[in-house]
């Protein structure tokens, strides 16, 4: 039946469950801790900055990560993940480089959100339950290991579990911007921020909102589990959940982000920053409202899981690329399932060990990790198209030069944020 398929001709054939469970994996993976703060930093530069940031963002959701998704499937051997097109494509010495930077960009992320579900889940059972503090080493090697059994368990189970997680997250986000509609002030809606400063601040705050909305460490295996499962259909099926996942982040999250901007003044949003804050954490402490308070770890929690499932994969897949083209070159001395269980007690050892110490580097991480991974999903695959024959049919597109432009400005954006 699989080669039937495969050797078929796309048949554009209708949307199934599995498309939407890689739908809501996706989602899940793109919104994680970052959407506690992205309102603020979004909604400092004003209002209508803010509108300009919501109407272009989708399109570069879109159009990078399919980018991204159509090179992890221009390999000539199908199923091949981002590591082993990289090295096909630019050859051994630049692959090696680029499956080392690509791993250096999303391993950090995966040790943060391994400290942020320890302190979320122990503040919730400490402040909202009344529960005793419990040892912080045992409480983080438990949550851990429960991720990562879901993880080991397969795709199917990993789908299956972010599924029925993205559905109580969707539901308490929409739950929350429309509760906060009644403290809506109008006002910001009527000021104008000059022609300088909003140019300005759209600029600054493209990288945030590049990073709330990636989702580039699932796509390698996203990608691979869309070739195997519909072969020649594959480009299409990949492109259309992609699309609609990007519809679904920008719908949802920045309705969340502009109910919260306009239920705070200008200067609770400089106040919140201040105090470096998640935006559900100060408005419960300036509304003193129940359901914030108790919403507010659950969405923390939610996001965090979710999005630590699709960074596990990146940083995964990148450090078996890694090993691969270093140690363990050789599948018979070091066949996949013994290489996959060492990366596993690597990841779950190194993840506990951050856990227990409770670094609070979150913010170092995200500047020295973005500019490499705004590279790998804007850029990489421009320069790919431009260069790689098996992308070829992609070139002249007006997409790209968008693309191009829109990486361009955040790694810049970045770049002068870090120095």
């Amino acid at each position: 039946m699989q080669q039937a398929v495969t050797d078929a001709a796309p048949r554009r054939t209708a949307w199934t469950r599995h498309d939407t469970a890689w739908m809501l994996s996706l989602f899940g993976t793109a919104v994680g801790a970052g959407i506690l703060f992205l309102p603020i930093n979004a909604g400092l530069g004003g209002f209508w900055p803010l509108v300009v940031m919501a109407v272009v963002i989708g399109p570069m959701t879109f159009l990078s990560h399919r980018a991204l998704s159509r090179f992890v499937m221009s390999s000539s051997r199908p199923g091949s993940d981002i590591t082993e097109v990289v090295v096909e494509h630019f050859g051994p010495g630049a692959g090696k480089a680029i499956t080392v930077l690509y791993f250096l960009a999303i391993y950090p992320i995966v040790l943060i959100y391994a400290v942020g579900i320890t302190n979320t889940v122990g503040s919730f059972l400490v402040n909202q339950l009344g529960f005793a503090e419990i040892p912080r080493w045992l409480l983080s090697g438990v949550l851990i290991a429960a991720m990562m059994a879901v993880m080991l368990a397969g795709e199917r189970v990993m789908l299956l579990v972010t599924q029925w997680l993205v559905y109580p997250l969707v539901a308490i986000l929409i739950f929350i911007s429309l509760y906060l509609i009644p403290d809506w002030r109008l006002a910001a809606v009527q000021t104008w921020t000059p022609v300088a400063p909003a140019l300005k601040s759209i600029w600054l705050t493209i990288p945030v909102l590049v990073f709330s909305f990636n989702h580039s460490p699932a796509i390698s295996q996203f990608s691979c589990s869309i070739e195997r499962d519909y072969g020649r259909e594959a480009e299409f099926r990949a492109a259309r959940i992609l699309r609609n996942n990007a519809v679904m982040l920008v719908g949802f999250v920045m309705l969340f982000v502009f109910s919260c901007v306009l239920a705070m003044t200008p200067a609770q949003l400089v106040e919140a920053k201040e105090q470096n804050l998640p935006v559900l954490s100060y408005l419960a402490n300036i509304h003193g409202s129940p359901f914030i308070s108790y919403f507010g770890p659950i969405v923390a929690f939610v996001a965090i899981v979710s999005s630590f499932f699709g960074h596990y994969l990146g940083a995964a897949e990148g450090l078996r690329g890694i090993l691969r083209g270093t140690i363990a070159p050789d599948a018979a001395a070091m066949p996949d399932r013994r290489l996959n269980a060492a990366i596993a007690l690597f990841m779950f050892l190194t993840c506990w060990a951050v856990a227990i110490l409770n670094p609070s580097i979150l913010g170092l991480i995200e500047t020295l990790g973005g500019p490499v991974i705004a590279a790998i999903l804007y850029l990489m695959p421009m320069y790919a198209i431009s260069r790689v024959p098996a992308l070829a049919k992609y070139r002249g597109q007006l997409s790209n030069v968008f693309v191009t432009i829109a990486g361009l400005i955040a790694i810049s954006a970045i770049l002068y944020g870090l120095f």
